[in-house]
């Protein structure tokens, strides 16, 4: 340890102690004053003892502690060092004198004396600092803590420890009644989280924080509403799998969004097998600009492939990505590429550069109104596009390819489910005329997605409403696109070909209800500050949506988030590749009426009101 002049006034303390418990050691066994034969030898063996103690309290690390952090390590330091300093100083003075006239009880009360005068000088020092809170400002806020357990323990320790953070800790509510009556930090236990209206009165609370990272959606919500009904300002922490080394402190709090409410537990992976399956590979992700493609690239990386190839045709989307990316993982080998998915010889020329071999294919329009009206464009890119990629990846003998689907395409009512549909068909059909293992991965909506109903109701949040809203009893399936994209990678580590895997979205949830918490998040009152307008449901619109089709018997797989949607019956091969070949032709002589025939034939359970819609928006057109 070097010397550091910042720590003399410890060391001049520590050494005093040192002092102070070898004179009282003696004072006990021969009371005051000392007989006249111990007298002539207390000071030589005094300065002997406080150099070798003090030697001792260096060496043993005691000085690289902060008193106002002291915690169990550094008690655990002053037992060593007291043990280790008594045995030194025992063979000292018995090389020194034979321990002539050093009682035997003295060597007992010495080292006792010692740890106490080490470490309650110590202890008080942290009490002192940790309750200094007891002084209140006019600035600080009196905190109310929902959750008494190791989240809400950190925390509180975290304010008592930093008193200028403007938090004063006054007490926790818990539903483990065990708790009740108890003290987290000196900071008691009141009672349960429904019982916060019997405190409002006599505890004073400026804000509530909400310590309960592994909380499920349905607890968040009560917990919310509870909170709601106060009119208390709430914060809450991320959920664990969010934050920073499963630690908590005071940088964490933030206030509670839309996701904290609908997003589900933590999923738990396999990251072995994930792992095994891209590390040391080149990797692909078409649409790695996207919401969905740019995270499912952040949780690729974190894997350790040999390189990852994005493939964007929007350049703002793949320069966003790619700063992202170099930000975050410096020695990633990463290959940014402009293009389109339908651009044949673009996409043969990057496979054949890179030889990827995993490719997940996020590239797709989604927007279900837009396509509705522009069915060439949807079929181009979904069905045509993935075509094309499916295609140069058997050339290149990649060894999988995952397609990213999604619900709207079991028993679709709208043009983009039905492309999405049609793409799923072609990658099954390929899969048995390949090397190359093609699979499916299909859920639901994604929270915080481009083109999704958040980012929409925020914006008209805060114009100052209305917020939109097609049909009062529309329900949606909801992830987080973390979680999404975690599913996505252990489905593709699952998956041996020709498999449709089904993310378990859990309980759908109402717009409307999406809608209304959005706007209390706000600060604001639903239908009274913001209020809520139904317009009808759009073209192409579903009132629920599926996940898995009648003729798809859903069988359990090794993950329980993951489910498995066996085959329909087997597509010929030949006429497939016959209809895409005609789709082909369509498109390129902008042939409406032939692409809508054919995406009938190709998806016959395409329900005949999302065609007659189409067949309104092109007369309308024309």
């Amino acid at each position: 340890m070097k010397l550091n002049f910042k720590r003399l006034p410890v060391i001049l303390h520590d050494l005093g102690m040192v002092f102070l418990a070898w004179a009282l050691a003696m004072v006990i066994r021969y009371d005051w004053p000392l007989p006249p034969e111990v007298q002539d030898i207390f000071w030589p063996v005094l300065l002997l003892v406080i150099v070798v103690q003090g030697l001792v309290l260096w060496y043993s690390g005691l000085y690289k502690g902060i008193w106002r952090f002291c915690s169990m390590p550094d008690f655990a330091r002053i037992l060593r060092a007291a043990a280790l300093g008594t045995l030194m100083i025992v063979l000292t003075l018995m090389l020194f004198n034979r321990l002539a006239g050093i009682p035997r009880s003295s060597l007992i009360f010495y080292p006792c004396l010692l740890i106490f005068m080490l470490g309650m000088p110590r202890l008080l020092y942290r009490l002192y600092h940790e309750h200094s809170w007891l002084i209140s400002t006019p600035r600080n806020q009196h905190v109310l803590v929902f959750g008494a357990g190791t989240s809400g323990d950190m925390l509180v320790r975290d304010m008592l420890r930093n008193p200028s953070c403007g938090y004063i800790p006054v007490g926790f509510l818990d539903d483990e009644s065990r708790l009740h009556g108890g003290n987290v930090q000196g900071v008691p236990v009141m009672g349960s989280i429904d019982e916060l209206p019997n405190f409002m009165d006599s505890v004073p609370i400026d804000v509530i924080v909400i310590a309960m990272p592994s909380a499920s959606d349905q607890q968040m919500q009560r917990i919310v509403e509870i909170c709601e009904r106060s009119g208390i300002p709430f914060r809450t922490l991320p959920k664990f799998d969010n934050l920073v080394s499963q630690q908590v402190n005071l940088s964490d709090l933030r206030d509670v969004s839309i996701d904290d409410l609908l997003g589900r537990a933590r999923v738990e992976l396999d990251w072995e097998i994930i792992h095994k399956g891209l590390q040391g590979k080149t990797v692909m992700v078409s649409g790695g600009g996207g919401s969905i493609g740019t995270e499912l690239c952040r949780q690729i990386a974190r894997l350790q492939p040999e390189s990852l190839v994005i493939f964007e045709r929007c350049e703002y989307n793949l320069y966003q990505a790619e700063l992202l990316l170099r930000q975050e993982f410096p020695q990633l080998t990463l290959q940014a590429h402009l293009g389109d998915i339908v651009d044949k010889v673009a996409v043969q020329q990057v496979l054949s550069r890179y030889k990827p071999q995993v490719i997940f294919h996020a590239a797709a329009y989604k927007h279900v109104p837009m396509l509705q009206g522009q069915i060439r464009e949807a079929v181009r890119n979904n069905i045509i596009g993935t075509r094309t990629l499916a295609e140069a990846a058997v050339a290149q003998n990649c060894e999988s390819f995952v397609l990213i689907s999604t619900d709207k395409a079991v028993n679709p009512t709208n043009i983009m489910g039905a492309t999405k549909r049609a793409a799923e068909i072609f990658c099954q059909a390929i899969n048995a005329h390949s090397n190359t293992h093609f699979l499916t991965v299909r859920f639901g909506n994604v929270l915080g997605s481009a083109g999704s109903v958040v980012p929409l109701f925020k914006k008209q949040i805060a114009r100052g409403g209305p917020v939109t809203v097609t049909h009062p009893e529309i329900s949606r399936y909801f992830m987080t696109i973390p979680e999404a994209c975690q599913l996505i990678l252990q489905a593709g580590a699952m998956g041996r070909g020709g498999e449709i895997f089904v993310l378990d979205m859990g309980t759908p949830v109402q717009i409307r209800y999406l809608a209304e918490q959005m706007i209390r998040l706000a600060g604001k009152r639903p239908n009274e500050d913001i209020p809520i307008v139904y317009t009808g449901l759009r073209p192409g619109e579903k009132l629920h949506e599926e996940l898995f089709h009648v003729e798809e018997a859903l069988n359990r797989t090794a993950h329980r988030k993951i489910l498995l949607a066996s085959q329909r019956s087997a597509e010929d091969w030949e006429g497939l590749i016959e209809h895409l070949n005609q789709l082909q032709c369509a498109c390129d002589h902008y042939d409406e009426v032939a692409i809508e025939q054919l995406l009938k034939l190709l998806v016959p359970e395409l329900h005949e009101e999302a065609l007659v819609e189409l067949e309104v928006q092109q007369a309308m057109a024309g």
